[in-house]
């Protein structure tokens, strides 16, 4: 095996001495071996020749990432120059000493900050007033600079402000080491607490800690502990452990901040429970006892607890509340009904106000309610697609809200808008430098395309102003179509460099996403998931037909479960785009949901289905990119992968680019770039992220033709 790669790596090293035009008749692509592992189920073998590539540790299994690396290099090497461009024309449009807008909590008032030629902020904050005394509480710069990949998270300062908690990951597994730092002193304290989610939360008497850990293997955060401080973490005596597989736990304050809850949630039951933030040695008290099928999330305020919930079918969710010492579900009350035209998204919690984010018809609406009187209202958008969400709020009592504003061609905006008077106050509009960005130069639109089985799905598309419906057009298509995760249209400066180049980017809100409510979601899962990839398809066809692109200028892309649909439509319309760009791609779908022992598969069973069951390993086989891989023509491709991804593991992408080389009938591109740093997430660091993104553009602007 370790001869294969010095004579594949020699190959890629004599190429490089030929000219651009003469480097893929010169390149071989790496080619793995094959070492048959039959994988039977339900009385059906599967023959996996690539199964092997599941050692992380293995050597044979680093070389082949290795050696695709080396050819992905080699077969890019004449874009080089232009990705670097594009990395610092993406760069060069974000403001480098920026901040963000200061809040409020407890006294003092929070900020993040970075400065000129960093990749990461600095945690600050001032006491009363902005104009006092800056206090760093963390340098991320100088925390990072030994590391390849740094991540740290989950800062949360206790009651006094005298201590803060934080996690920090040096690995990208998303397993978190969890320090405290006094932040009169500056010590950190020798109390390392391993393998966590990273986030906590302070009990009111500033000493009590509580926190999730993680499976050390399948990395399911399913045990709350309870630390105090100046003892060893070894000691932290354990208060919940969630024993259902299918279920992750987590641990938060209220913002009223009387309450430590406890959340355990699978994709379709949630369940809490409830102490008095004062009185940390007593026990946790059941909130409502979970029901499958039965999801709520719960406030404080006052007297009472409020719930945001489907109970009863209210499928797109309805608010309700219930005494605080009467808590099961046969004492909820409605406060706002189910509708069946409005999602019910969320609620924010003030003295005087209560503040309700819905979706209607896809777009976000912000509803004002006051607690006394009879005045309620929506703040008034006036964009045909947009998006809108309320941001950070953690004071109770105060009549200012703030949310944040953008669309496809409007930068984003912190907006302070004054709920009693109905002022706003733009706190923040995101600088875009470099050049002459101009909003106006583009134009953006919502469209609808409808699916073989009549259903309409809403696309949004963004473009420079002037362009016109035309076969020639380049069009990059993005979709998620997921977990019930919409992907809202919003502003990106990186987009730009697209959009300046004459392409037009669509996001396609498929089935699967919650763009259209709870029934969008539900009717793209499980025994429904191939509408996702149908809608997809249907999309691209109706986009050619109503003449913006055509398939020799269209390109797909999707990451994670969106790599998941990258990998299906190829193998269902190849012939339909020129590239796809497939990120971290989720694309062994039986193998990985068979395997309890790695992230994330047994909390999948109820958005994927569970492979035990042949009703639900018969259709995902019938889905399953890797599974279902044939002698056809695919398009150029690019997927990449991170050597340490939590979520989607490496060799789910590495076995399918295999199996592609192995079975492929085109002369197409086919590259494999795999971080051998980072995880899910790609690289740390707000401008190491931008060198991914130009290689994928880079990509896509050589298939069109474009050099700079």
């Amino acid at each position: 095996m370790k001869r294969l790669f010095v004579i594949l790596l020699g190959c890629i090293t004599f190429a490089s001495a030929q000219n651009n035009n003469d480097l893929e008749k010169n390149l071989q692509a790496p080619v793995a071996k094959k070492i048959e592992k039959k994988l039977e189920k339900h009385g059906d073998v599967r023959i996996d020749n690539y199964f092997w590539m599941n050692q992380r540790e293995d050597q044979e299994v680093l070389d082949y990432l290795i050696a695709e690396n080396a050819y992905n290099d080699k077969m890019t090497s004449h874009t080089k120059d232009f990705q670097e461009k594009l990395f610092l024309e993406m760069k060069g449009r974000i403001k480098e000493d920026d901040e963000s807008v200061p809040y409020k909590l407890n006294g003092y008032w929070y900020i993040t900050r970075f400065e000129k030629g960093f990749d990461y902020p600095i945690y600050s904050r001032k006491k009363e007033t902005l104009e006092a005394d800056e206090e760093i509480m963390f340098n991320v710069n100088e925390m990072a600079k030994d590391f390849d990949y740094y991540s740290l998270g989950g800062l949360n300062v206790s009651p006094d402000n005298t201590m803060v908690a934080f996690g920090t990951d040096t690995v990208s597994r998303r397993q978190y080491t969890i320090r405290i730092k006094n932040l009169e002193t500056g010590e950190i304290y020798d109390e390392n607490i391993e393998n966590t989610t990273g986030g906590s939360t302070w009990a009111n008497d500033n000493k009590t800690l509580y926190y999730t850990k993680k499976d050390p293997q399948t990395l399911r955060s399913f045990r709350i502990y309870k630390h105090i401080l100046g003892t060893d973490p070894e000691t932290d005596e354990l208060v919940y452990e969630e024993e259902d597989e299918t279920f992750n736990s987590y641990v938060y304050k209220s913002k009223s901040r009387e309450y430590i809850i406890i959340g355990s949630h699978s994709t379709l039951t949630t369940e809490y429970r409830i102490l008095d933030a004062n009185t940390p040695d007593k026990e946790f008290k059941i909130f409502q006892p979970r029901e499958r099928g039965l999801e709520y999330s719960i406030a404080h305020y006052k007297d009472d607890f409020y719930i945001v919930t489907n109970k009863d079918d209210a499928t797109n969710f309805k608010l309700m509340k219930t005494p605080l010492s009467q808590t099961e579900k046969e004492h909820w009350e409605d406060v706002i009904p189910h509708r069946k035209d409005f999602l019910l998204e969320d609620i924010d919690i003030f003295q005087k106000y209560l503040v309700v984010s819905e979706r209607t018809n896809g777009l976000n609406k912000i509803r004002i309610i006051e607690w006394e009187g009879n005045k309620e209202y929506y703040i008034p958008f006036d964009n045909e697609t947009y998006t809108a969400y309320t941001s950070i709020n953690p004071d109770f009592d105060t009549n200012l809200l703030r949310y944040t504003y953008n669309s496809l061609t409007t930068p984003t905006s912190v907006v302070e808008y004054n709920m009693k008077t109905g002022d706003k106050t733009i706190l923040k509009e995101q600088e875009v430098l470099g050049g002459n960005f101009d909003k106006n130069n583009y134009t953006s639109e919502r469209i609808w395309a409808t699916a073989k089985d009549g259903t309409s799905i809403p696309v949004s598309l963004v473009y420079k102003k002037g362009l016109q419906k035309d076969q020639r057009n380049p069009l990059l298509q993005y979709a998620y179509g997921s977990y019930g995760s919409t992907i809202d249209p919003y502003f990106s400066t990186v987009r730009l460099s697209l959009l300046d180049r004459g392409f037009i980017y669509a996001i396609a809100h498929i089935r699967g996403g919650e763009y259209l409510g709870r029934e969008w979601y539900e009717n793209g899962k499980l025994f429904q998931k191939k509408n996702t990839f149908t809608d997809f398809i249907d999309v691209s066809e109706f986009l050619i037909q109503e003449n913006y692109t055509s398939s020799n200028h269209l390109y797909a892309m999707g990451g994670s479960a969106g790599g998941l649909l990258m990998g299906a439509v190829v193998n269902m319309a190849p012939n339909l785009y020129n590239g796809v760009i497939a990120a971290v791609p989720f694309v062994d779908v039986i193998t990985t949901m068979l395997d309890d022992s790695i992230p994330l598969t047994t909390g999948e069973y109820d958005e994927w289905g569970n492979p035990n069951e042949k009703s639900y390993y018969d259709y995902m086989k019938s889905y399953s990119p890797y599974d279902n891989v044939v002698k056809q023509d695919y398009p150029n491709m690019l997927v990449t992968t991170g050597l340490h991804d939590s979520q989607v593991q490496y060799w789910e992408p590495a076995k399918w680019i295999a199996k592609l080389r192995e079975y492929k009938t085109d002369q197409n591109v086919l590259l494999l770039h795999t971080n051998m740093d980072a995880g899910h997430g790609g690289a740390s660091g707000r401008f190491e992220a931008l060198k991914e993104v130009a290689e994928e553009y880079a990509f896509l602007l050589d298939l069109e033709g474009i050099k700079e």
